[in-house]
């Protein structure tokens, strides 16, 4: 057991004899069949949530899962929250992380805090010894902003699960990686402060759960784009063993096309003290978090510099080789891609004013040899046409192929079943099937947005997003998405085999891209990266 969770377990010893004493009900770990209310106890103290709603859902926000950190706890692994005497407001999500804004622009500040490691809960569950399926949300925006409280998981849990959204730390201050910040670390590298974040919260919710009427020997992690990502990395992860038992990623897996080595993701902490002037971890501690965030401040039309990478302790290699060598956590997959990925994501596409530019950038990336079997798949005889092969190659490289290849590669190595899903629905609130369509239908919460113009939904959106819920909660519960009155969603079974197409009509079909794919998997290098898909 690693120092950080003797802590836990230590601070959950204290809190669970304090709640005792004082009449609560402890953590939730043995049978209560009292009714669930707004008032629960959990191992740190007592809280006082939002009672339940017209459906039945109460819910608890800005629950701390680990101390702040803020100050010496800056660019340090998630510390034990401090157990707290009166009950606690739970009524109000706590402040976000530190982000940078996805399309440009000034930082956001308002309630931006580094003290912002809270998650939320929804739960119907009539008693608190309910034992409901668990759904844990890891939110996107790839490791550079997004929240917990992005998404409200109130609809989502009148499905009989119990819905935890949670913060993360994102950008430089969840993914710096120094020589001096290793010293402090253990004996091992130190920088995915963000991914170590989402492990404290799972075992939170194992620690904690029961008392919402949760099953800790049920929890699903689910999450798109970088939290589909982050879905990989846990299931790649030692440390994550035993906190989660299904995994579902919308539209992401390895994050691959921004994964760097140790060694280049220290070039860019220490290259950052040397930009502020700042050269040891002390002097940098020392900068605003405003500061550090604004001389960081990324866009989608940059690539990370401060995010996931290969430490050798939470990741101890690439996901994408941890699962083709059978290494990976082996629990149920639920794993898909939107038809349209690669339109938010042509800052990154190879360039192609013209079919020439377009085919000696390919060639440069992947080799003159590759060429032939590459234009067959992404043709290019117009600038036309080199436009939609860039928007198609660059949606299979960021999103589409490696979530392929981690449904193929679990079917292959491991044991438990994989569900594949391909999103394609259109409708006026979903114009065109891009990345993050699909998260309105997994919610149920149909707010305007980027891609979703202000109308109100359909009767057909409403019924595709009563399916899809049923089908991830189905999933939740048993593994198996396919329940009564459900199209039959086929298990995966391989390359090129049955998934669930979701449509404007619902039904098995064959996979999207899978000739596409092939010819990527024939240029991935020993390494186990794709020259062409770096960004």
């Amino acid at each position: 057991m690693s120092l950080k969770y003797k802590y836990f377990a230590l601070n959950g010893v204290i809190a669970s004899l304090a709640a005792v004493a004082i009449g609560g009900c402890g953590g939730g770990s043995s049978a209560d069949s009292t009714p669930l209310d707004q008032h629960v106890t959990v191992k740190s103290g007592a809280l006082n949530g939002t009672a339940a709603d017209a459906a039945g859902i109460v819910s608890f926000k800005g629950i701390p899962y680990a101390a702040a950190p803020v100050g010496n706890l800056r660019w340090k692994a998630p510390q034990p929250v401090a157990p707290w005497s009166a009950p606690r407001d739970a009524t109000a999500f706590g402040a976000q992380c530190w982000a940078s804004t996805a399309f440009g622009g000034p930082i956001a500040t308002t309630n931006k805090s580094e003290d912002c490691l809270y998650l939320n809960i929804w739960s119907g569950a009539k008693t608190r010894d309910a034992k409901r399926p668990v759904m844990v949300w890891l939110h996107g925006g790839g490791f550079q902003f997004g929240s917990g409280s992005d998404d409200d998981g109130a609809v989502l849990a009148r499905k009989d699960v119990v819905v935890v959204t949670l913060n993360y730390r994102l950008g430089v201050f969840g993914y710096l990686t120094r020589p001096d910040l290793d010293a402090e670390s253990g004996g091992h590298k130190s920088g995915m402060y963000g991914i170590l974040d989402q492990i404290a919260a799972l075992q939170w919710v194992k620690d904690n759960i029961a008392a919402f009427g949760g099953d800790p020997d049920n929890v699903t992690i689910f999450g798109e784009s970088a939290g589909a990502h982050a879905v990989g990395m846990l299931m790649s992860s030692p440390l994550a063993k035993g906190l989660f038992h299904k995994a579902i990623g919308q539209s992401g897996a390895f994050w691959e096309s921004e994964m760097k080595s140790a060694e280049v993701a220290q070039g860019f902490g220490d290259a950052l003290g040397k930009q502020l002037a700042a050269t040891s971890v002390d002097a940098l501690r020392a900068i605003p978090a405003l500061q550090l965030q604004t001389a960081t401040a990324w866009n989608l039309t940059l690539p990370t510099k401060f995010s996931p990478f290969v430490d050798g302790y939470v990741l101890p290699e690439l996901p994408y080789l941890r699962f083709k060598n059978g290494r990976q956590i082996d629990v149920p997959l639920l794993a898909g891609w939107n038809l349209a990925e690669g339109a938010v994501f042509m800052p990154y596409s190879l360039p192609h004013s013209t079919v020439q530019e377009f085919t000696d950038t390919a060639a440069a990336r992947i080799g003159a040899a590759n060429l032939p079997g590459f234009l067959q798949q992404y043709p290019a005889t117009s600038v036309e046409e080199a436009t939609r092969s860039a928007q198609a190659l660059v949606g299979d490289l960021t999103i589409k192929y490696e979530t392929w290849s981690w449904a193929v590669l679990q079917q292959k190595t491991g044991r438990a079943p994989v569900f594949v899903y391909n999103f394609g629905f259109t409708s006026p609130y979903t114009p065109v099937p891009v990345h993050t369509a699909e998260i309105s239908y997994v919610f149920g919460n149909f707010l305007p947005g980027a891609f979703h113009p202000a109308v109100a939904p359909s009767a057909q959106d409403l019924l595709v997003s009563n399916t899809v819920q049923s089908y991830w909660t189905n999933f939740a519960r048993t593994g198996n998405p396919n329940g009564t009155g459900l199209p039959v969603w086929p298990q995966y079974a391989g390359a090129g085999s049955q998934v669930s197409q979701i449509g404007n009509v619902i039904q098995a079909g064959a996979e999207e891209g899978t000739a596409r794919f092939r010819f990527l998997d024939t240029i991935r290098g020993a390494d186990g990266l794709i020259p062409v898909g770096k960004h």
